[in-house]
């Protein structure tokens, strides 16, 4: 988790205590000198099931050891609304404009303490990759293989809304 160690507003030392909240009792990370809270809420990230040209376009990540090839994601700005921001990414990671915009849904990532907002997103254009990108793939929906976590999820329920089955990684 991403737990704040000392209070970010006075630098004394957090404590777990014990409060009472509409769902009931529960404990934060909290400081004893001036009363802040850490709520630790999940953050929003975005995340587009690309399609271009028929194909779902996959990258993989230039931080990633692993060869896993993944949707593309990232964060909202302030005073972005979602549909902007995933627009603005999909644009700033492979060059891509976006012509259609549509809502598969929103995934729990426990594991990053995300939320992760899905869109299916129809592009057009040559992809150039930023940076932070090493490889891309195209695959047809036949071919892209899923995995066990908040993106695989939203791809996979994309590809049930086409009528195909997914395959999940072993």
């Amino acid at each position: 988790m991403n737990w704040y160690k000392f209070c970010p507003h006075c630098a004394t030392e957090l404590e777990w205590l014990p409060r009472m909240e509409d769902g009931g009792a529960t404990e934060r990370l909290c400081c004893t000198g001036c009363g802040f809270t850490h709520w630790n809420n999940p953050t929003p990230v975005l995340a587009a099931v690309i399609e271009l040209d028929g194909r779902i376009l996959l990258a993989r990540n230039a931080a990633w050891t692993n060869k896993m090839y993944a949707l593309i994601t990232g964060f909202m700005e302030m005073g972005e609304a979602p549909e902007e921001g995933i627009r603005r990414e999909i644009k700033e990671e492979t060059s891509l404009d976006t012509h259609a915009l549509k809502l598969i849904g929103a995934y729990e990532f426990k594991r990053m303490n995300q939320v992760i907002i899905a869109y299916h997103a129809q592009c057009t254009g040559v992809v150039q990759l930023s940076p932070e990108l090493v490889d891309y793939k195209l695959m047809t929906p036949e071919e892209v293989k899923c995995w066990p976590a908040g993106t695989g999820y939203a791809l996979a329920d994309w590809l049930r809304s086409r009528g195909h089955t997914p395959q999940f990684l072993s």
